[in-house]
Parts: structure tokens; C-alpha cells; sequence
């Protein structure tokens, strides 16, 4: 048995592209994996299962965006409905987790990172699947074991 809880895949669902990302196995730190292209949900959702097998995860976040008051939207109810694709297709708990500003918090990353302006406007999911990954991470209680002295 590990000492470490495991990874987690962080998937931030789109109309044409799925953005990936992974935690390293304790849990801690979120880094980009890829994007894979939207097919159908069912499809979409088979790859997703096969990836997280692949990189060893333990447990699956879905990307959900709420609106300004907390309410889920048209978007968020797809992310919903993925959601549900992905938990047919494997054992692993699914968790949905706000994603609200991912888009634009990935933006802001790659103007940090010093990409030019007319270069930022790209393909940003897997950085915003860094993203939510990340702020979900943070958001865990930390373990008192886990603590330096």
C-alpha cells in the first residue's frame, strides 16, 4: 500500500475540446496533461475512464460552472450529464467543482508565463483543467501527518 492517497484527473469539458489534468500522488501539486477532442459524450466519456486507468487515478473532477449567484446554468448542467457519462464507464468517484474563472485565471497564467498578447488567445483547456484541478486541491483539508515539524 501506498503512502501517498493517489492522483487525480481533472477534466474541463467543452463543446469542441476536453482539457486534462493530473495531480501528482500526494495530491498536491495539478499539472496539465492534454486536451482531447469532444466526439460524443458516451465516447468522450470512455477516454476519460481509459486515462484516469492510465494514470493511475483515484479519483475523477469534472469542471462545473455556476453562474454569479452559485445557480447552474446551461453549461453546468452538460457538465452534469458528463459527469454521469463518466461514472457508467468507471468505478472512481466523480466530483463535480465549480470552474467558475478557470477560463480567465488560465488567460491570466499565460500573460504571467510571458506569452504575447496575440499568442494567449489559444487553446487554453488543459491549462483551465490546471486550473480547476489546482483550486480544488487547495481547497482540501490538509492532513496533520502531512505537516513538517
Amino acid at each position: 500500500m501506498s503512502d501517498f492517497p493517489g492522483r487525480i484527473l481533472a477534466v474541463d469539458p467543452g463543446l469542441k475540446r476536453i482539457g486534462l489534468a493530473v495531480s501528482d500522488p500526494t495530491q498536491t501539486i495539478a499539472n496539465p496533461l492534454g486536451v482531447i477532442a469532444h466526439v460524443s459524450r458516451m465516447v468522450d466519456a470512455a477516454q476519460i475512464a481509459s486515462l484516469a486507468v492510465e494514470q493511475q487515478a483515484v479519483r475523477i473532477i469534472i469542471g462545473c460552472p455556476l453562474d454569479s449567484e452559485g445557480l447552474p446554468g446551461p453549461a453546468a448542467r452538460s457538465a452534469a450529464r458528463v459527469a454521469e457519462a463518466v461514472r457508467s464507464q468507471t468505478e472512481l468517484p466523480v466530483e463535480l467543482w465549480d470552474e467558475s474563472g478557470s477560463t480567465r485565471s488560465a488567460r491570466a497564467a499565460r500573460a504571467a508565463m510571458g506569452v504575447s498578447r496575440r499568442n494567449r488567445s489559444g487553446h487554453l483547456d488543459e491549462i483551465a483543467a490546471t486550473v480547476i484541478l489546482q483550486s480544488y486541491l487547495d481547497a482540501q483539508p490538509v492532513n496533520d501527518s502531512d505537516q513538517l515539524p
